[in-house]
């Protein structure tokens, strides 16, 4: 999702097998949802010709000014960026006059500079503020959220997005907390918490994985965003266009398997039997995992799963619902 190592600390998971499949033509239009620091942006450059388009999108305003900065984006006619969330990509296009895309790239979940920055709140790997906003400039932090909901959509948070077994211990001991009068306010304070309420864990793997998880998708509303991105980039892609998505934990797979899934298949009226199908509008492509030299390098990669597919009729009129 951003810069190469070198440059950032963040190692791009899939790199070179998203944008070999992403870019089928050097001369066309595309889209990087997720920006981070530029890594997949600057693969996607390498890749067009002078008259290629590069839009990219990212809600971190951090994301949006690191592309300011460099020198080699903000001097290359091809590239612009936006800072707007991905299920906001068919506005942001209409802005620059663009109504059809050959390729939009989807690299869900957080980047290296979000989890290593303590005041973003996203790691118990380090103590600060429970903030975990993507976009920091609006919305609810995990603290306001915490300080706020009653047990119940605490529990339902932990347990639906974390698919925490023990979310219903967790949230009492949130809500016991809170009303001691010291509700939780730091990752510190929450992995401390999470640590005494859940009694197993998985091995290798910090009690308060789940739950930290779980508070991040919720505060942030990513699946929503993903469903409504996935009906954006259909309704933009021209014929033949490309949607690559990476995805790192299996709710976010699976909204994007079914969404492939269901635009893949041709759809009989059974009220008319003899009227014309409505043809399907994806074909599915690949669904490719990492190496296992990529996994032993990067261990967040292990995890992830790149599934591509290919527009296959007229594209609707941009920003109507797929």
């Amino acid at each position: 999702m951003t810069a190469p190592a070198a440059a950032t600390g963040h190692v791009s998971v899939l790199l070179h097998e998203a944008v070999d499949a992403l870019v089928a033509t050097p001369d066309g239009t595309y889209v990087d949802g997720t920006f981070g620091r530029g890594g997949h942006a600057r693969a996607i450059l390498a890749r067009l010709s002078p008259s290629g388009r590069l839009v990219a999108i990212d809600r971190d305003p951090e994301a949006v000014r690191s592309a300011a900065d460099a020198a080699d984006l903000a001097g290359d006619p091809r590239f612009s960026i936006a800072h707007t969330s991905f299920s906001q990509m068919a506005a942001t296009l209409a802005a620059h006059g663009i109504t059809s895309v050959d390729g939009v790239l989807l690299d869900l979940g957080v980047s290296s500079p979000q989890i290593d920055d303590p005041a973003r709140g996203f790691s118990f790997r380090f103590d600060g503020p429970l903030d975990m906003r993507m976009d920091t400039t609006r919305g609810e932090s995990a603290a306001e959220f915490l300080a706020r909901a009653d047990e119940r959509h605490i529990a339902e948070v932990i347990r639906d997005y974390g698919e925490e077994r023990f979310a219903v211990q967790v949230a009492k001991a949130l809500v016991a907390r809170r009303e001691s009068g010291s509700p939780v306010r730091t990752t510190g304070e929450l992995s401390e918490l999470v640590a005494r309420a859940v009694r197993t864990r998985e091995a290798g793997q910090n009690p308060a994985t789940r739950t930290f998880q779980a508070l991040r998708i919720f505060v942030n509303a990513e699946l929503e965003e993903l469903e409504q991105a996935l009906s954006a980039a259909l309704a933009l892609l021209a014929p033949g266009g490309r949607l690559v998505v990476v995805s790192f934990h299996s709710l976010e797979d699976r909204i994007v398997k079914t969404f492939i899934a269901r635009e893949s298949r041709t759809e009989f009226d059974r009220r008319a039997p003899f009227a014309e199908p409505k043809p399907h509008r994806l074909a599915a492509l690949a669904r490719v995992k990492p190496g296992d030299a990529e996994a032993r390098a990067n261990p967040r990669a292990r995890s992830a799963v790149m599934r591509v597919a290919e527009r296959t009729d007229v594209p609707m009129t941009a920003g109507a619902a797929a």
